[in-house]
């Protein structure tokens, strides 16, 4: 049995490392499916380890393993996302993004830094190992349809078969140092809404004259809340809201288009699909009683993350042996959506929050914003976490 002072100890003389990974990234964001640099760079900081890797030279997916007992025994999966998001960063810090307008927001370049130095100190285990742990990271995250499912369809759960994925995830409404747990139902599924209303425009002196795209527009977006508010359960979590509206004419010009896009976000499948298609049918309708046309294209997301119960118990276990029961804390479900989703509906899976936030020095601000940072501390933490909650889940496969 390996002893979790051991881990702590591999975690603690890793953290240099962590910190130099996760600001190298930070500095040199990728956006979705871009991550060609990115993949690069992790797949060389692996080799230097000793750490057999595998890259996908179209996607730029990594995986990677760390076998004991010479390959032999069951097998877990470790998962990191690796994409960065559209945003400028304000923060003018040591690792501040070169690459202008591309920013680390959400934090996966702390999820990489946590998973490749897990694999270290499982690596440093050796034969004592008791199974395989498979790494992974991930393009895509923040761009639907996400990476996780092209990775999966190419096999990442085979060969060798993975018998339990997880991942973990910044939180930073969580004290850096806390991890949060959620069993069941964790996140919502996630739909892109895009409709372009059609009219015809003219001068805004004589709408009379014209079919105004700007009135249909605003007229959907206040019908189609109804979607949610008459017709959900009220038991059901969903959320419809519309962030981007263009109506490209000015203040005495009437335009003949305009572009509406949205998200759509609920945790039930069947009211899932109940309502793209309320919506779809909604706008075709309403556009056309008000002399418009309007056409409706969704993309489709990733489903609700449903953490496995067994799974996320064993691994909350583990986090209490490692942290000490002050700080886990349990979590309920959030409007968020994440890929990982993905994963739990292969295999039994747990995703977890690691907690980022540190109000001493200011790092309190949310994920997606331009001033996005977390605890470089934390990677600690997640680090070893992470290959601990590794060790026990083989441990118990091996038993």
């Amino acid at each position: 049995m390996i002893g979790k002072d051991r881990v702590q100890s591999l975690a603690a003389s890793e953290q240099g490392e962590a910190v130099r990974v996760r600001r190298h990234l930070h500095a040199h964001p990728e956006l979705s499916f871009e991550e060609e640099r990115t993949a690069a760079f992790i797949a060389n900081e692996l080799r230097a380890s000793g750490i057999d890797v595998e890259v996908d030279d179209t996607t730029h997916g990594i995986v990677a393993l760390v076998a004991g007992h010479d390959g032999n025994g069951p097998v877990v999966a470790l998962r990191a996302d690796m994409d960065a998001l559209p945003i400028r960063e304000d923060e003018q810090h040591e690792c501040r993004s070169t690459n202008e307008g591309v920013m680390h927001a959400c934090g996966h370049d702390g999820h990489v830094a946590c998973v490749l130095t897990a694999g270290r100190i499982l690596s440093a285990l050796g034969d004592e190992l008791p199974g395989t742990v498979k790494l992974i990271f991930q393009p895509a995250e923040e761009r639907a349809p996400g990476g996780a499912l092209g990775m999966i369809e190419s096999g990442v759960l085979d060969s060798p078969r993975v018998g339990r994925v997880y991942g973990q995830h910044v939180n930073t409404e969580l004290p850096a140092g806390t991890v949060g747990f959620a069993s069941g139902l964790f996140m919502a599924s996630a739909d892109e809404i895009y409709l372009e209303v059609r009219g015809r425009g003219g001068h805004a002196a004589k709408p009379h004259q014209t079919t105004d795209p700007v009135v249909i527009a605003s007229t959907l977006i206040v019908t189609l809340q109804q979607i949610v508010s008459r017709n959900a359960d009220p038991n059901t979590p969903s959320v419809l809201s519309f962030g981007r509206l263009i109506a490209d004419g000015a203040a005495n010009v009437i335009p003949d288009t305009v572009e509406i896009a949205g998200t759509f976000r609920t945790v039930d499948d069947r009211w899932r699909e109940t309502a793209l298609e309320r919506i779809r049918e909604t706008t075709n309708s309403l556009a056309r009683m008000l002399g418009g046309e309007a056409e409706v294209r969704i993309v489709r997301g990733y489903p609700s993350l449903i953490n496995d119960p067994q799974t996320t118990a064993s691994a909350r276990a583990r986090a209490v042996d490692y942290l000490g029961e002050q700080r886990v804390v349990d979590l309920g479900p959030e409007m968020w959506a994440e890929d990982f989703a993905y994963y739990g509906r292969h295999r039994p899976s747990c995703f977890y929050n690691l907690g980022v936030r540190n109000e001493e020095r200011s790092i309190v601000h949310p994920v997606h914003t331009s001033r996005f940072d977390l605890d470089e501390d934390a990677l600690q933490v997640g680090s070893g976490l992470l290959a601990w909650i590794a060790i026990g889940a083989l441990e118990s496969e091996s038993d």
